[in-house]
């Protein structure tokens, strides 16, 4: 793995653990296909090579969901906007379930697809500026890829809340829904210690233990026609297009006339 190679993430191994830094600061950490190409290769890595892998994004700003400019891009140049869903979804499904533990080091606003990372992930850590929402109705979109991954961390009727509200809630809100499992003032030195004992655990166990999990609640995998089936009516629909790109190339919310 050449981790110079990447244009979205930073890479770094420290012994048995990844760290994968999310890196578009001029697109606050939106998700386009490179990015997902970048994680998966990533991700082929750890399968032999680590027992842990750390998902962080920036002080400000964790992973802001879809890269509208990509879709809007595509459009100029009369390619496909069918934004495939799958290859997003096989990486969560990949966080969740691989022969690794997953950590989300959480920072600043997560949005949308953001939100599906950290849902994903075995353990959230967070600092107190963290916040989490899904826009995605305001656009007449839904958080299908999303919502199977959330609703297995914190139930049907908060996953369901969170996204009908599309407002955001805080890291203490997050902590009592169990999308957090603990957060600090302090997050790095919160990473640090929950890694100082991960570190102990064996791949061999890691590996077993995720097997069992994952035979044990097998949602994700059940999900997953639906879930891609529903993402591509929503973006398939001419009119969701349109306040995707009024947005991108006026700045104006669906909601603003």
């Amino acid at each position: 793995m050449n981790a110079a190679a990447f244009e979205t993430i930073r890479v770094r191994m420290q012994g048995p653990v990844c760290f994968l830094q999310f890196n578009r600061p001029e697109a606050k950490n939106t998700i386009n296909e490179r990015l997902v190409y970048e994680c998966r290769q990533v991700i082929d890595h750890c399968r032999e090579q680590a027992s842990i892998l750390v998902l962080e994004g920036l002080p400000d700003v964790f992973c802001f969901g879809a890269d509208f400019q990509e879709l809007h891009e595509k459009k100029a140049n009369g390619q496909s906007l069918d934004p495939s869903p799958e290859p997003l979804y096989d990486l969560w499904l990949d966080l969740a379930t691989g022969p690794f533990i997953t950590i989300s080091h959480v920072r600043g606003k997560v949005n949308a697809g953001g939100v599906g990372f950290v849902a994903a992930c075995d353990i959230v850590l967070a600092d107190e500026t963290a916040e989490f929402s899904l826009s995605e109705l305001l656009f007449g979109l839904l958080p299908a890829c999303v919502l199977p991954f959330l609703i297995r961390r914190i139930g049907f009727q908060k996953a369901n809340y969170l996204t009908l509200m599309t407002q955001p809630v805080n890291v203490r809100q997050a902590v009592e829904w169990g999308l957090v499992d603990a957060c600090d003032a302090e997050s790095e030195t919160l990473l640090r210690k929950h890694l100082m004992r991960l570190r102990y655990v064996p791949k061999r166990g890691i590996e077993r233990y995720k097997r069992l999990m994952n035979s044990l609640q097998d949602g994700l995998h059940r999900a997953k026609p639906l879930a891609l089936e529903a993402n591509r009516e929503v973006f398939a629909d001419p009119r969701n297009q349109e306040l995707i790109f009024r947005y991108i190339e006026t700045g104006q919310f669906p909601w603003e006339s």
